[in-house]
């Protein structure tokens, strides 16, 4: 696991909803998670809780399951009651049909937003007020920069970043990787 040490400098919205101007730099690090780890396991609950954050929004396939898997990945539900045990608040946030998302909220013991259409931020707002915690103390874990890292830089919550756990995506899913790898190729390192 490791920081990144992209800075938040500012966000595309305000807290009254109100568009803010931002620039080219602004742009580039709203793609930009503030960590990296391979898995969700591999987030280190004490860096979080060192970090002031208190509440944690997960992403659903390839963080904490395959894509189209009912089967966890192996200690998740120890890392997420480990986390709710640690003071955090824990809420599941998928762009998958809620039939998926709501059985695996239950096997983990935690609210489920489905159909989120992530990154817009209908679902992260969702996900806040199951939370109830403030934006600049939730996090938001998941394995795709154009749905997860984006919607939370989006409303100003820091991302974790991790590797997709299995190869098979939904095919739009694919579209994205192939994008986020030319992406990062143009885009000016930190």
């Amino acid at each position: 696991m490791r920081w990144t040490g992209c800075q938040r400098r500012g966000r595309p919205v305000d807290e009254t909803g109100e568009s803010v101007e931002i620039s080219r730099t602004l742009r580039v690090d709203m793609f930009r998670p503030d960590l990296e780890a391979p898995t969700i396991t591999g987030v280190s609950l004490d860096a979080l809780w060192d970090r002031g954050l208190r509440g944690i929004i997960v992403d659903l396939d390839n963080t904490v399951c395959g894509y189209h898997s009912e089967t966890l990945i192996p200690g998740v539900r120890e890392w997420i009651v480990a986390a709710k045990a640690r003071g955090f608040r824990v809420a599941l946030l998928s762009n998958n049909f809620p039939e998926r998302v709501a059985a695996i909220g239950a096997r983990l013991d935690v609210p489920a937003v489905p159909n989120a259409l992530k990154p817009l931020p209908g679902g992260f707002f969702i996900a806040l007020r199951h939370l109830q915690t403030r934006r600049s103390e939730t996090v938001v874990i998941g394995d795709q920069l154009f749905t997860d890292v984006l919607g939370a830089k989006l409303l100003g919550l820091q991302a974790v970043l991790t590797q997709p756990i299995v190869a098979t995506d939904f095919p739009l899913t694919r579209v994205l990787r192939l994008m986020e790898r030319v992406f990062f190729a143009r885009a000016p390192r930190p």
